[in-house]
C-alpha cells in the first residue's frame, strides 16, 4: 500500500468480496487486486467474481512471485 500512497492511488484492505464498496470503483478504468500467501484462493476468486458481476470485462493475471513459505502447525496441534 506504500506505493499506492506514493502515487496518490487509493488502496483498500479487505477480508473478502463483501467488504468492497462499489463507490471505490466509480470512474476507474483499471484496478489491481493482490493477496498475501496466506489468503485462501477461494477468497481471491470471490473478489474477482464480484468485480465481474459489477462490470469487469477482463481479468489479467500476473505471474507474481513464487513463494516458498511454510507455516508450521501450532505446538498444540502437533502429534
Amino acid at each position: 500500500m506504500r506505493n499506492c500512497k506514493k502515487h496518490s492511488t487509493p488502496a483498500y484492505l479487505i477480508d473478502g468480496a463483501e467488504d468492497i464498496d462499489r463507490s471505490w470503483l466509480a470512474g476507474k478504468a483499471r484496478i489491481g487486486v493482490s493477496a498475501g500467501a496466506s489468503a485462501p484462493e477461494v477468497l481471491v476468486e470471490r473478489v474477482l467474481e464480484r468485480l465481474q458481476e459489477w462490470g469487469a470485462d477482463q481479468i489479467n493475471e500476473g505471474a507474481g512471485k513464487t513463494e516458498e513459505v511454510v507455516f508450521s502447525l501450532p505446538k498444540a496441534l502437533q502429534n
